[in-house]
């Protein structure tokens, strides 16, 4: 079976992006450069008796994503308490609203954000009042 066991989010600059996704998130990092060869970093995303998996933040070895252009790779959505502060810090940390907050009815809130390096994510807040 093929499981999704690991993340990477391509990055310009390593430690804003560490910064956003640690102040956002509240994600720790290890530094795996020496195993990657390129600046790597490990992304400790929860405890292991949270469900999830753990990623790394990498060097992009290419030109960013161009603005308004389709989605091209894997989109991650982290699950969160409360949609709204989740949305305030990204916000506050350089993030953009890619595409605003929208129910899923009966289900959660979904929404989905450009980080400082321009990669599109999304945010889920389990919501069974949603509408």
């Amino acid at each position: 079976m093929g499981r999704l066991v690991h993340f990477e989010i391509h990055v310009d600059d390593m430690e804003r992006a560490k910064k956003f996704y640690g102040e956002v998130f509240g994600w720790s990092f290890q530094d795996w450069s020496e195993y990657a060869g390129m600046p790597y970093f490990g992304a400790v995303t929860g405890g292991e008796e949270q469900p999830g998996i753990n990623g790394a933040l990498m060097q992009r070895q290419g030109p960013a994503p161009a603005p308004n252009q389709p989605l091209n790779g894997f989109s991650c959505t982290m699950g969160v308490e409360d949609y709204d502060s989740i949305e305030a810090k990204i916000l506050d940390n350089g993030g953009m609203v890619a595409l605003p907050k929208y129910a899923l009815p009966g289900m959660a809130w979904q929404g989905y954000f450009k980080d400082t390096e321009g990669n599109i994510f999304g945010i889920h807040q389990p919501d069974v009042n949603a509408k």
